[in-house]
């Protein structure tokens, strides 16, 4: 008898041994895999913004993205107007995603030829004849069209290995220079539209053995040249005097002449890849409508101030009268504010409308916080062209799932609280 129940005590010992070494068998699991997963981490990659490595020399394509204006919301793709085309005359334009359609983005090849780190001086974009090519004559409606876009300040976009190009401002109250978004198709003189049909292409590079570069900047100067400041060299090269060129006027009641050109200069950059974007992401529009923000504030505040007065005397003068009247039998029913309480509980009138309006805003709150913490991990990067638009969208689309159950569940609660 006395051996069973040593037995039996030995047992139960081992079990709580066994069962207080499981929590901690379990625990260090839990870390293990915590520390696989803080070491994975590090390895963590976002598809499609790849580093791309260039060799001296090597080819590099500048495609065209649309032509967008901060005066008007509507897009034009790169070749509504008549601009040069490839040599070859194939447009070839990039498979989209829903992001890039519905930004209107329209990604094609443009017939600029840039090579890796080697500088280009002048050469026309449209002729490869070598001396006297004949210059671009522009109709009256295709005249019209760009002096209109011109008066519109349209910006025209280009990329270079995914990197967007700006045009680089001086600024006289800072000693950082500022940048817009693309390049300005043209400008408004004395009341005349000039395009700017001669672009410097200025390209950053980074790297790090001299074999090996990396694209981490993009800017354009741009600058109107009339044609007939342009001189002509051999191999469609050409020349002009900056200071004494004439501005290539756009006209508007008839044909227009004019050459395109371009340059390409190249300027070692200490930037690195991973940081490219940087410059691009803390740009600030140069037509930020401060005016409207300010109003739209002082509005807020002043209507906010008002509701504030209204409501503290009005409970104040309820207090007042409680305090007054406690003795009294009105003091007895609820009256002014203390009806509110009882507002709160009781079923709305239009109980369908008002789980939809819940329902929606569930749906919106939802997948503006999904998408902003997966644009924190990086997965939304900006070099990844519409992604951020079509992941909001999908999201928006499957937190319906989500928006109608909430709103199910509260129109049936509500409908149970009316029958009561």
């Amino acid at each position: 008898m006395a051996t069973s129940t040593l037995c039996r005590s030995a047992a139960m010992e081992r079990a709580g041994c066994c069962a207080s070494a499981l929590p901690l068998t379990r625990l260090l699991g839990w870390w293990l895999l915590a520390t696989l997963l803080v070491g994975s981490a590090s390895a963590f990659y976002v598809p499609g913004v790849a580093p791309v490595e260039f060799s001296r020399g090597q080819p590099i394509e500048v495609k065209a993205v649309k032509m967008t204006s901060t005066l008007t919301q509507l897009p034009y793709a790169y070749y509504s107007l008549n601009l040069c085309k490839p040599k070859n005359g194939t447009l070839a334009y990039k498979s989209e995603n829903l992001g890039e359609v519905l930004r209107g983005d329209r990604i094609v090849n443009t017939p600029y030829e840039v090579q890796m780190a080697v500088d280009q001086k002048c050469r026309l974009l449209c002729h490869i004849r070598d001396t006297n090519p004949p210059p671009i004559s522009w109709q009256l409606e295709d005249s019209q069209t760009a002096a209109q876009r011109i008066r519109h300040q349209y910006f025209v976009h280009l990329l270079a290995d995914n990197m967007p190009c700006a045009t680089r401002l001086e600024s006289l109250d800072s000693s950082q220079p500022l940048y817009e978004h693309g390049y300005r198709l043209g400008f408004v003189e004395n009341d005349k539209p000039y395009i700017n049909n001669h672009l410097k292409l200025i390209l950053y590079y980074h790297t790090e053995d001299n074999e090996h570069f990396r694209v981490v900047g993009f800017e354009v100067a741009t600058k109107s040249v009339h044609k007939d400041s342009i001189k002509f060299l051999k191999g469609g090269g050409c020349e002009f005097d900056p200071s004494q060129a004439r501005k290539q006027e756009v006209n508007e009641q008839g044909i227009t002449d004019l050459y395109f050109s371009y340059e390409v200069e190249w300027k070692q950059s200490s930037i690195r890849w991973a940081s490219r974007w940087d410059t691009y992401l803390a740009m600030t529009d140069v037509q930020i409508h401060w005016f409207s923000i300010i109003n739209s504030v002082i509005v807020v505040f002043f209507l906010s101030g008002m509701l504030t007065m209204i409501i503290v005397r009005t409970l104040r003068r309820d207090i007042a009268r409680y305090n007054k009247d406690e003795d009294s039998e009105d003091a007895m029913e609820e009256t002014g504010w203390k009806l509110v309480h009882g507002d709160v509980f009781r079923p709305p009138q239009y109980p369908k409308l008002f789980v939809a309006v819940v329902g929606s805003g569930i749906q919106i709150f939802f997948m503006m916080f999904i998408t902003i913490f997966f644009a924190m991990l990086g997965m939304l990067s900006p070099a990844s062209r519409g992604a951020l638009m079509t992941a909001a969208i999908f999201l928006y689309v499957f937190m319906g799932l989500f928006a109608g159950y909430f709103s199910a569940r509260l129109y049936k609660t509500l409908r149970a609280c009316s029958e009561e």
